[in-house]
């Protein structure tokens, strides 16, 4: 069973940045899929960024060039830098786990993100 921890979210003004974190219980280079999804008040959960295979990187793109995903594997660790915060960018940020391109997902428990005006 993988257990998927977040942490680091928050309340910061427009323009701000925040980085979120998610500690994984096992090895993430064992990991197909490493990604970051949020969900808005009355919007279908989304894709933020994602790390595929290790190297490949996918980003929103409302959140191109405002956010960057990275990993520390002696961490089991992958992060989430969210730089220029817009309003738009409150949600519930979610951490996701896929160990290869067959199997089911896993979840963190959320963190939430508020930016105000």
């Amino acid at each position: 069973q993988v257990q998927l921890v977040e942490s680091g979210g928050g309340l910061v003004q427009a323009g701000g940045s925040l980085r979120l974190s998610c500690a994984a219980s096992v090895s993430i280079g064992s990991m197909y899929h490493m990604g970051w999804y949020r969900q808005a008040p009355g919007k279908q959960r989304e894709l933020v960024a994602a790390i595929t295979s290790g190297v490949i990187t996918n980003y929103a793109d409302s959140v191109k060039g405002r956010f960057t995903i990275s990993r520390d594997n002696a961490k089991n660790t992958v992060y989430l830098q969210m730089n220029s915060l817009k309003p738009e960018d409150t949600a519930v940020y979610y951490c996701n786990a896929r160990a290869n391109r067959f199997s089911l997902d896993y979840w963190g428990q959320g963190t939430q993100v508020t930016v105000s005006s």
